[in-house]
């Protein structure tokens, strides 16, 4: 009998999946800032969503993080309905995912850094106290944030708050890291730190377990990841368009897609 090829392994079930989903502004959560978005993203995975400032970015990954829901449509995250999940079944989804605020992170002034990294784990794991010191402190020596352990953020540049923001953000180990804007007013020094950072936990990396960390990043300036994310997307007036890997954003003669990467494309 012929040989016969060794069938394609069956694709990994998606972490999540958009389905005719709206987003609305969480200061307004009548008015859709988005309109349809159709999309899933797969584990190990990494896409970088393009966008001008008051395109709906934070909105956005706001919804994608949980903190508030679809105005339409359906979005399943590790295979369950968030539309309607409440209470514990919502935790559970949370916790498996990690968010990087925009704007320096959004962490506490009131406690120290150190502080700060540990509450996710103090308030969301059943940990022994020396494990939480113990992950802490890992994430204070990869973060470089070691000098402002005992410091609260508001005595440290925005360079390193956006690093503590990241911190915490990693505590929990998550499978899926979202990333909004996390690049947004910082140094080239620290930009390029970050993009080092990330492609670490993309390749997986001892901070996760030595897992793939799935990654969703935005950002307003595409320069920066165009050699670091794998899939591209862009949200603009109200529209959302995946376009794919980095030559298909070279062929993509969108006006606004060029502006994201300035003279990038055509020098």
């Amino acid at each position: 009998m012929p040989e016969t090829e060794n069938p394609a392994p069956p694709a990994a079930a998606p972490i999540l999946e958009l389905n005719q989903v709206a987003v609305t502004a969480r200061r307004d959560p009548v008015t859709p800032v988005i309109g349809q978005i159709d999309w899933c993203v797969r584990p190990g995975e990494f896409w970088v969503i393009g966008g001008m400032h008051g395109s709906g970015k934070s909105d956005f990954m706001a919804m994608l993080a949980g903190l508030s829901r679809p105005h339409r449509g359906s979005y399943r995250l590790f295979g369950v309905e968030m539309s309607g999940t409440t209470g514990e079944e919502l935790l559970a989804g949370r916790r498996r995912l990690g968010l990087v605020f925009d704007n320096g992170g959004r962490i506490f002034n009131h406690l120290t850094v150190a502080e700060n990294i540990a509450l996710p784990a103090r308030y969301h794991q059943q940990m022994p106290p020396e494990e939480i010191t113990a992950r802490v402190q890992a994430l204070l020596d990869a973060t470089e944030l070691g000098s402002w352990t005992h410091q609260t953020p508001g005595g440290i540049s925005r360079n390193w708050r956006q690093r503590v923001g990241l911190a915490r953000a990693l505590v929990l180990q998550p499978e899926v890291l979202l990333l909004d804007n996390p690049l947004a007013g910082l140094d080239p020094r620290h930009v390029r730190w970050w993009m080092d950072f990330v492609a670490r936990l993309a390749a997986g990396d001892a901070l996760t377990g030595g897992r793939p960390v799935t990654l969703i990043a935005t950002t307003d300036d595409l320069r920066p990841w165009r050699k670091a994310g794998r899939q591209f997307a862009t949200l603009h007036d109200g529209n959302w368009h995946a376009i794919g890997p980095m030559p298909a954003v070279g062929n993509d003669t969108t006006p606004m897609l060029r502006e994201l990467l300035v003279t990038e494309i055509g020098e």
